[in-house]
């Protein structure tokens, strides 16, 4: 049983996810013209949820094994769980026990509805036994990441650390401390309701306490680069988190307003949510951020490399909520961005309505970054040999020279498995 797997069947059946081509930088080594860098985000706490996947270093081994078998190079390990840590940080909570009102023990009507909603699927007794599963993960003495560090370093693996720099909770019930205590540093809709948990980069506490999970990481790990995930967003009660045309209802902070007050003589609410000058300045905030993180990489000696997910023009968020790309949508400015030299690879994720395919979400993602940024692309790990030989084609005639698998776990639950392997290590750039 996968948390990811039984949303994604419940609230997007019918869609297709498909997957798109992407390429690496400059400094990567050449790739052999027959094949592709091939790489996959890993969630230790969703793989410990299969049977029979041991606690600690053994389970750790089979999961990078794994990764090795079918070719995945680059491993993007997954640091933050919500707002849990899921390696040792003085920062955060570590992973384990959930707040007594969470996602899968909702204690209001209005709650209980909504789980409905999301696990139609599921008895009362599953959802319990999935909950008892999370919390007997107890990652106040187990430190994953660093694990992963060690023993993927041995084999010949890259790890990079995955960070969701944009959510303190998932579902809900895993909210971070940062956030609990700072109810006034989250996100307003336009209508002044705060949000849940998420917290707004137009307040510099949490600019620095994002920056601090950054630099916390790089200090303790001798990780291989940063993968800073921009689209999960919290607490699933917020949504949507998009009016109708698909714009950001988030930004209302009162910071925003202020500036915008100052700035153009009239109060945000008084225009339309769309307007042009109002989200390019709730995009700044964002942008002052990476450009932290710039300087951040370029102060520590191994100036690792740092790589973002974002949107693009057919993304969609919770119950199929459209949101129109990554500056309207979600507020992100990735065209300034990739002219200021903030990243050094970007992925649009995976996730498709109004016709959207994986290739139109990498071209789309090549113009608005104007051939600065090297792009990944963004796929399912197959179910065939013949659907990753269809993705590789895809990839090769885009110009791609990475795949990005979604998500590692998925590999011990293919039927054609073993055949998988063969044919994606045949086929991986190391």
């Amino acid at each position: 049983m996968n948390r990811r797997r039984f949303l994604k069947s419940s609230l997007a059946a019918g869609c297709v996810l498909q997957l798109a081509p992407l390429s690496f930088g400059a400094d990567q080594k050449p790739v052999d013209s027959d094949k592709l860098i091939l790489s996959a985000p890993l969630t230790h706490s969703d793989w410990m949820l299969k049977a029979g996947i041991p606690w600690g270093m053994e389970g750790v081994k089979h999961m990078l094994d794994a990764c090795k078998a079918c070719g995945w190079s680059r491993v993007y390990w997954r640091a933050l769980d919500g707002g849990r840590s899921l390696y040792k940080s003085s920062l955060l909570r570590p992973q384990g026990k959930w707040d007594e009102d969470n996602f899968w023990n909702p204690k209001s009507e209005a709650d209980k509805a909504l789980l409905q909603r999301y696990t139609p699927s599921m008895t009362p007794e599953q959802r319990t036994a999935l909950r008892n599963k999370f919390e007997a993960l107890d990652y106040a003495n187990f430190d994953s990441l660093g694990t992963a560090v060690e023993y993927g370093h041995q084999i010949g693996l890259q790890i990079h650390a995955w960070v969701s720099i944009n959510e303190d909770d998932h579902g809900w019930g895993i909210q971070s401390e940062f956030s609990r205590k700072h109810p006034e540093f989250r996100w307003r809709k336009r209508n002044g309701a705060a949000y849940h948990s998420q917290l707004s980069f137009a307040f510099p506490e949490v600019q620095k306490y994002k920056l601090a999970i950054l630099k916390e990481l790089l200090a303790n790990y001798k990780i291989d680069g940063i993968f800073l995930d921009w689209i999960r967003t919290g607490d699933v009660r917020d949504n949507s988190q998009t009016d109708a045309d698909g714009v950001a209802d988030s930004g209302y902070e009162e910071p925003l307003v202020k500036q915008f007050k100052k700035k153009f003589g009239v109060d945000p609410h008084e225009v339309s949510n769309g307007d042009e000058r109002w989200v390019r300045l709730r995009a700044e905030p964002q942008t002052e951020f990476m450009r932290a993180v710039r300087k951040l990489k370029y102060s520590n000696n191994r100036r690792l490399p740092i790589a973002v997910m974002v949107g693009h023009p057919w993304h969609y968020r919770g119950e199929m909520n459209k949101i129109d790309g990554n500056l309207r949508g979600l507020l992100l400015d990735v065209a300034t961005w990739a002219r200021e030299g903030l990243m050094n690879f970007v992925v649009a994720a995976g996730y498709y309505r109004d016709g959207g395919t994986a290739e139109m979400a990498y071209k789309a993602l090549q113009k608005e970054t104007d051939g600065k940024v090297k792009v990944w692309s963004y796929g399912w790990v197959p179910q065939s040999v013949a659907d990753f030989e269809r993705d590789f084609g895809n990839a090769k005639s885009l110009g791609a020279k990475q795949i990005l698998f979604w998500e590692a776990d998925y590999i011990d639950d293919r039927a054609q498995r073993a055949e998988l392997e063969k044919a994606m290590s045949l086929r991986a750039a190391w």
